[in-house]
């Protein structure tokens, strides 16, 4: 509903932590607790059984792929002479990791589709998108197999670069930042050597595991924009009332061609990045967010 535009509740004044006066649109639980005064409790779980439906669909497709088109185990090379050695096994492992993301995500689009659609109908009070099956042949009926794959290019774009983006960012940190000394041990020359080689290979690889986590939160922020696209062209014109943006008493912006268009447009709005925080919702200065 956040990626959509839709804002049921007007902003609020606040202070930044420099203590000026900035507006605020409601957080999550704020916009929950007005979702559940309209629709109950029910109303928080809109879409929740495709949205289970893809989400082991795209399970069952990673591991099916990860058995036909297995990887052989990638060693960690902390050599600084063999960086090329180990910038190919990352490439390599990469590679295969981007085609068994891929064709997850094209397996269990269709039902990505579904599950959005059922969601933003909160913001027209429609109920054209109810059970998964008459979903399916509803969306066959009016717009046939191209689109249950509406939205999709963006999605795997964004896929593609954060999974590149990651692995390589975090294998030259691991390979240039990360010590395999023991240095931070207590007292190492009371260990022996196995006792030594165990607690460098331990510390490292917590050190490298935490290093790929912080890279992919940091990674996700710049592919945002990418996902929310992707989401907004699985709604566009659809329809649904939020098919139609901005869902607002002013004049709706045109139905979009592309994703490429949809972006063009987001960016000239400055909300590439709608939707993307939950709690601390500043209204941005150069974007207005209508309010229902």
């Amino acid at each position: 509903l956040l990626k959509v535009g839709h804002e049921p509740l007007p902003p609020t004044i606040g202070r930044n932590v420099l203590g000026r006066k900035v507006l605020y649109l409601p957080g999550f639980f704020t916009y929950a607790k007005h979702i559940v005064a309209v629709d109950g409790k029910t109303g928080l779980f809109r879409g929740l059984a495709p949205r289970i439906l893809s989400s082991t669909l795209s399970t069952v497709t990673r591991g099916t792929v990860k058995k036909v088109f297995p990887v052989e185990d990638m060693e960690h090379v902390s050599n600084k002479d063999d960086v090329k050695t180990s910038l190919r096994k990352v490439m390599k492992e990469t590679s295969h990791e981007m085609l068994t993301q891929c064709m997850s995500r094209v397996i269990s689009h269709p039902l990505h589709v579904i599950s959005v659609r059922c969601m933003v109908q909160f913001v027209g009070r429609e109920v054209k998108y109810s059970g998964v099956l008459s979903s399916i042949g509803r969306i066959f009926k009016e717009e046939g197999i191209l689109g249950f794959f509406v939205g999709l290019v963006p999605h795997i774009l964004g896929d593609v670069v954060f999974l590149w983006c990651c692995n390589i960012l975090a294998h030259f940190i691991n390979t240039y930042a990360v010590d395999d000394s023991v240095s931070g041990l207590e007292q190492p020359g009371t260990l022996t050597l196995a006792q030594r080689e165990v607690a460098e290979f331990s510390q490292a690889s917590v050190i490298r595991s935490y290093t790929k986590f912080v890279m992919g939160i940091a990674v996700s922020m710049l592919t945002y924009p990418f996902l929310l696209v992707g989401d907004l062209m699985a709604v566009n014109n659809c329809g649904l009332r939020a098919g139609l943006p901005p869902c607002s008493r002013r004049p709706p912006a045109p139905v979009f061609t592309s994703w490429i268009q949809c972006w063009r447009h987001l960016s000239a709005q400055g909300q590439l990045f709608r939707g993307s925080s939950l709690l601390f919702r500043r209204v941005s200065a150069t974007a207005s967010f209508p309010v229902d």
